[in-house]
């Protein structure tokens, strides 16, 4: 038990950075070409840098760093001026939100994507054809989801265990990680046997994660609109409108579509 508990806390000081600064810039920086600092929420994290390495090309010259983290804590410190020209929230509420406290036009406010839910082992053992009832095998002694308090995915699993009738039973079990990131990197680490994860997570396509996963249907837990804003920094960017249009473009669908995003209607 121990040996967990230090390896948990590992895993949280090399994540860290994960959850609030860490920008990551697309290709290398262009001398004098215009800034973009992007705030994205971390079921984002595997596509990122192909999302912002896409846009660059579109737009032909741009220096864009994204900054990975929970939606909430995005949130939070955009409200209190952290530079960031425009929010890739896994939710509608906390860009509303900002919109609202005047920290973001919320005339820009658009759903980009739709998460979908997925649970995730690296155990060979675990048959995960069981669905969310393989959570109450024996061999499973850690389940690991977001901390539904900052992360959207979080509140997701917290509807699906719900749902299936095990949120309670399985407390014991829970390892809150405080964003995807986290959460997947505790499955992967194998600090959790089995964890609720975004479907791009699983999608990675690097080839860094294996095991396998089942899908979690999507009358589980309400619906993950995903939603993009400008925030009040941006406003002045004309970088940042131009990021937003690059989500909805077809070059940008295709992305997270490959990444297991579903797409709103594109518009028109």
């Amino acid at each position: 038990m121990m040996s967990f508990f230090r390896s948990l806390a590992g895993c949280l000081l090399v994540l860290a950075t994960s959850a609030g600064w860490s920008p990551a810039a697309a290709g290398a920086p262009l001398s004098g070409a215009p800034q973009l600092q992007v705030a994205a929420a971390a079921d984002l994290a595997p596509c990122i840098d192909a999302l912002n390495q896409a846009f660059v090309k579109s737009v032909g010259a741009a220096n864009v760093k994204a900054s990975i983290g929970s939606s909430g804590n995005l949130h939070g410190q955009i409200r209190h001026g952290a530079p960031f020209d425009v929010f890739l929230s896994a939710d509608m509420e906390y860009p509303r939100a900002l919109a609202k406290a005047g920290a973001a036009d919320a005339a820009s406010l658009v759903v980009y994507a739709h998460g979908r839910l997925v649970l995730w082992s690296t155990d060979p053992m675990l048959d995960m054809r069981q669905g969310l009832a393989v959570l109450r095998d024996r061999r499973v002694r850690r389940v690991a989801i977001a901390n539904p308090d900052v992360a959207p995915y979080g509140r997701a699993a917290r509807a699906a265990l719900q749902h299936a009738g095990l949120w309670d039973a399985i407390q014991p079990k829970l390892v809150r990680g405080e964003n995807l990131a986290q959460t997947a990197q505790f499955v992967q680490t194998g600090n959790a046997q089995a964890g609720l994860v975004s479907a791009a997570h699983v999608a990675n396509l690097t080839g860094s994660y294996s095991g396998s996963s089942w899908l979690v249907p999507a009358e589980f837990y309400p619906v993950i609109e995903q939603g993009a804003i400008v925030t009040a920094k941006g406003r002045s960017n004309p970088l940042a409108r131009q990021y937003l249009h690059f989500l909805q473009s077809d070059a940008g669908r295709a992305i997270l579509q490959q990444y297991r995003f579903t797409l709103p209607r594109a518009a028109r």
